[in-house]
């Protein structure tokens, strides 16, 4: 991994230094966009709307657009020496229970790493913090921008959790949560139901992405020149629930006997599975015959020996 941001942890007086790396990445199918009639690829360029020339990625600076239309334009300097103490620094501001932090405010996650002169004091404080079960809600500047955070410890590293500010969250205005719905308590007790019998560990190598995985197999696919087969389509698919209770029934017992959630097939080439799947199936049924063409001749045998020895 490459570190993308060098700072430090203040905590109290105490000063670590620390290295930041992206924790996760996106494992999405990356498309180009392309001309349909030949595949070209579109290229797009940066043109300046007032002189009309292209402009390079090196010569393109921000701007903030003004309420008259004028333009502000700020530098890299204007970043760097913004009037902020977090710039360079990870200000723990509170330790708060883990349970206080809605997700909702979560953006993005990073890997904090010690420096080599940081080491004792960052395992001392991922120690204490790990058995006190609280989180550090830090302030730190990173992309050219100020953000909350919260830093929490997984398998001894710190993991920076990045935060939208509270102005930044939308406020859920619909219309049926100003109704009064009635809920019958045994529809409630059944739907309790059917979360218990749902309920388990959460094993994350247990979940995949079925899409991708669909997606990598039509690319195969158009690649080996073969036609798709689409999966079958459920029964229930894009059904009305009319009885939420016989709905919420079927469910449990369907989440009794293994069969809610249960993947279906992803799409896959026809032609040579198809081919196995014959021979296969060939070769099963060819198996009971032989069995039966050997035991006819042993059968006419023992008849003939009966015969003579009477």
């Amino acid at each position: 991994m490459r570190s993308i941001w060098k700072g430090a942890i203040s905590f109290g007086l105490v000063s670590i230094p620390v290295k930041l790396y992206s924790a996760t990445e996106e494992r999405d199918i990356a498309f180009r966009q392309v001309h349909r009639e030949d595949g070209g690829r579109i290229r797009y360029q940066r043109v300046c709307t007032k002189c009309g020339e292209e402009v390079s990625y090196a010569d393109i600076a921000k701007g903030y657009e003004m309420p008259d239309g004028s333009i502000v334009v700020l530098g890299d300097d204007d970043f760097e020496n913004l009037p902020i103490t977090s710039n360079r620094m990870i200000d723990v501001v509170q330790f708060v229970p883990w349970e206080e932090l809605d997700p909702i405010y979560f953006s993005k996650s990073y890997y904090l790493e010690p420096e080599k002169a940081g080491i004792k004091p960052y395992v001392l404080l991922a120690r204490a913090l790990e058995e006190s079960g609280k989180v550090a809600v830090v302030k730190v500047a990173l992309r050219q921008r100020e953000s909350l955070a919260a830093v929490r410890v997984r398998d001894g590293v710190f993991v920076l959790e990045t935060m939208l500010w509270p102005d930044e969250i939308r406020d859920p205005e619909f219309g049926f949560l100003d109704q009064d719905v009635d809920v019958r308590p045994q529809e409630l007790a059944m739907a309790s139901t059917l979360i218990e019998s749902l309920s388990g560990e959460f094993d994350p190598a247990e979940h995949h992405d079925s899409y991708r995985e669909a997606l990598e197999q039509v690319i195969d696919a158009k690649v080996e020149g073969h036609e798709l087969v689409a999966p079958p389509v459920r029964a229930d698919e894009g059904a009305a629930v009319v009885d939420l209770m016989a709905a919420l029934r079927a469910s449990v017992d369907a989440a009794k006997s293994g069969r809610l959630g249960a993947a279906e097939p992803a799409a896959k080439p026809a032609q040579k599975p198809a081919k196995k799947a014959a021979a296969k199936k060939a070769e099963k049924s060819a198996k009971p015959a032989k069995k039966a063409a050997a035991k006819k001749p042993a059968k006419k045998a023992a008849k003939t020996a009966a015969r003579k020895s009477a």
